[in-house]
């Protein structure tokens, strides 16, 4: 780094400190502990100070960091068990969901929680970044699309895909004629 002149060291030192507060949410919200998630996007800069220069020339670098990113995130879930094949959102904020819901029935909502979060580790995995970056770290959709380095408009394609395959994995749709496309409201259309 200290051969790169001025203005290569002033974009990476800005660009770390534009990402790494999200990266670390992310990394977090994977890992589990501050001290994982810290070794994970430490990992990460240290892989891209080393391709910085090379990065500067890329039309998306946010899309290749990003991606960066989650292969340390995964060479660091491997280590810490290296039977897992793919990564997935931690469950801790089902428990922390149980708890601050004080008025309704803690169990249904611990199940309802974790019924969630095993249907988002069925996305795809661009769908489940969305999500994770949207609902559990509170992103606005332009947010998530700077830190994955993707078009806003892209990530509300991805938020709405995974709406609808959340849908249906949840089956969360009240009146069977939803479903099916209303045949109950096609015939008191025609009344």
């Amino acid at each position: 780094m200290s051969q790169w002149d001025p203005a290569a060291r002033v974009s990476y030192w800005a660009f770390h400190a534009n990402r790494r507060p999200a990266y670390m949410r992310f990394a977090y919200l994977h890992l589990g502990s501050d001290a994982a998630a810290e070794e994970a996007v430490d990992a990460t800069f240290d892989s891209i100070m080393g391709e910085w220069l090379r990065m500067l020339h890329m039309d998306r670098l946010d899309a290749y960091a990003w991606t960066v990113l989650k292969q340390c995130i995964v060479d660091r879930q491997h280590r810490l068990d290296p039977w897992r094949r793919r990564p997935e959102p931690m469950d801790i904020s089902a428990f922390e969901a149980a708890l601050k819901e004080a008025h309704a029935d803690q169990y249904e909502v611990l199940t309802d929680t974790i019924r969630f979060y095993s249907a988002v580790s069925r996305l795809a995995e661009r769908q489940r970044d969305a999500v994770l970056l949207r609902y559990g770290l509170r992103c606005s959709p332009g947010e998530a699309a700077a830190v994955m380095g993707v078009d806003e408009a892209t990530v509300r394609s991805y938020l709405g895909q995974a709406h609808r395959r959340l849908a249906r994995l949840l089956d969360t749709s009240a009146d069977p004629a939803d479903r099916t496309g209303g045949a109950d409201s096609a015939e008191s259309a025609g009344s």
